[in-house]
């Protein structure tokens, strides 16, 4: 009998054919029975019925309500799992009835169950989202489909502007009323690709939600990969090793650049997404922006080199602005003014730079160091101590001069000389000013001769408003009054 079936199993896979020849050889052996009389009052007949799952046969059972009874209780448990899928098993089983003798139907109801129990899975009628061609994700129904996409739009717009869109679309682009101030005016929404649906069957597990179906169209994946990293590895060597380029890594890593240095065990994401379809975005957009001032340069030969002054504070101006923008996943990748309106013009911020030389080495000769004054107190001993320079009292202005070129050495605070500036002529002079009452220089900074260094005062040890004056030559003091021309 056995041998009898699988050469049949062999000549057809159409299940309705296989049955049809079962029942054909059933009604012939039912005749042959009839013309044994004597066999047929021995024994009874019973019905068994061949099990095939799709062309496989699995075996033969006393009724297919036990296989049914696997069938229901399998259906149940999934369905406590997933009461809202239309859920589906066994449809590729069918049941071949035969009529044999009692004594030899050859029936094992426990095999078959047993074999069953792996073969048969839970099924779910689903709609594919179909992206050239192939199935890209599974869910419940055409209407759960329709929002995945209208889900994926609203990802880059809001509700309200997809609703308008949609409500204007046979509407005359030419007929819409202008922007308001701030306002923002959706023209078109759209995928890079098709997505259409399908019927299909799935199994549950593979059912995806709005959310995740969402996520999946737009990455390509559900699951990012990490790396965890290992001695002596270091950004290059994993981006090489899983096929990306250091810049599509740092991409993914946001915190991570090309001077990171990794720690071993630190965890780093390799999945380079790919989505599946992107959302190109087309709007106008008009709004009032400032116009941004500009920097201007102006030199001047007689300022000295290093030193600027602002001439012109900068302003920005003020402009109506109508942009067409196109979007790709919120990302702006071309932009387009449609109409300008200026309604103030911007003000340059000038600034006039000085780009006279002044020679840091002095001329060995030195120019009075204030304006007008005399010498009050000459250079000599007084009261038993050197007195180490001049005074110089009663100016007609307080402004203190450089005595010839050089690079100012000090300025600050020197206990009894109150605010002292040192400057050094670069060939072998030296010139102090003391009790100043402020400084206009600095340490580091080329002077001029003639050029403002401070103003007159009394600090440190003074009786009062004076300038203490100084001068050495090759460290040696020396009387100033020798060399002031």
């Amino acid at each position: 009998m056995d041998n009898w079936k699988n050469k049949l199993s062999k000549l057809t896979g159409n299940t309705k054919i296989k049955q049809g020849i079962f029942t054909a050889f059933a009604v012939a052996a039912l005749s042959f029975g009839t013309g044994t009389n004597a066999l047929a009052n021995e024994e009874s007949l019973t019905t068994v019925y061949y099990v095939y799952f799709g062309d496989q046969y699995i075996g033969t059972v006393t009724d297919k309500h036990v296989v049914q009874k696997l069938i229901n209780e399998k259906l149940t448990a999934a369905k406590e799992l997933n009461s809202n899928l239309d859920l589906t098993i066994g449809d590729d089983l069918t049941y071949i009835p035969e009529q044999v003798f009692r004594t030899k139907a050859n029936a094992n109801n426990e095999e078959v169950l047993k074999k069953l129990e792996t073969e048969l899975t839970v099924g779910a009628e689903a709609t594919a989202l179909v992206i050239d061609g192939q199935q890209i994700a599974y869910v419940k129904d055409k209407s759960t489909a329709e929002a995945v996409i209208k889900q994926l739009k609203l990802q880059y717009v809001t509700e309200e502007q997809l609703k308008e869109l949609e409500g204007r679309a046979a509407a005359d682009p030419n007929s819409l009323p202008p922007l308001k101030e701030n306002e923002t005016r959706i023209l078109d929404v759209q995928l890079t690709k098709e997505v259409s649906f399908s019927e299909a069957k799935t199994t549950p597990n593979n059912i995806l939600s709005v959310d995740e179906a969402v996520a999946l169209l737009q990455k390509g994946t559900l699951e990012e990969k990490k790396y965890q990293v290992q001695e002596g590895d270091v950004l290059g060597s994993i981006a090489n090793d899983h096929n990306l380029k250091l810049a599509e890594l740092i991409a993914i890593n946001p915190g991570l650049n090309e001077d990171t240095v990794l720690q071993i065990g630190d965890e780093v994401n390799i999945t380079f997404l790919q989505p599946y379809v992107h959302v190109n975005v087309k709007k106008e957009v008009f709004k009032q922006e400032n116009i941004p001032f500009q920097n201007e340069t102006v030199e001047d030969a007689s300022m000295p080199k290093g030193e600027s002054q602002v001439k012109q504070e900068g302003k920005d101006g003020l402009r109506n602005v109508t942009y067409a923008i196109s979007e790709q996943n919120g990302q702006v990748v071309e932009q387009q003014v449609l109409k300008e309106e200026v309604l103030q013009e911007a003000v340059n911020h000038v600034v006039v730079k000085g780009t006279k030389v002044i020679p840091s080495r002095g001329e060995g000769s030195f120019v009075w160091p204030a304006v007008g004054g005399y010498v009050s107190s000459k250079m000599g001993y007084r009261w038993e101590k050197m007195h180490k320079g001049i005074d110089i009292a009663r100016p007609s202005d307080r402004t203190i001069k450089a005595a010839d070129n050089g690079i100012v050495v000090s300025a600050g605070w020197d206990g009894g000389y109150g605010n002292k500036i040192v400057i050094d002529h670069q060939n072998g002079f030296r010139t102090v000013y003391a009790h100043l009452d402020s400084m206009t220089v600095s340490a580091g900074q080329t002077v001029e001769r003639g050029s403002k260094i401070g103003v007159m005062g009394a600090t440190g040890d003074s009786t009062g408003v004076h300038l203490h004056f100084e001068l050495y030559k090759n460290g040696n003091l020396e009387d100033p009054l020798n060399y002031i021309r």
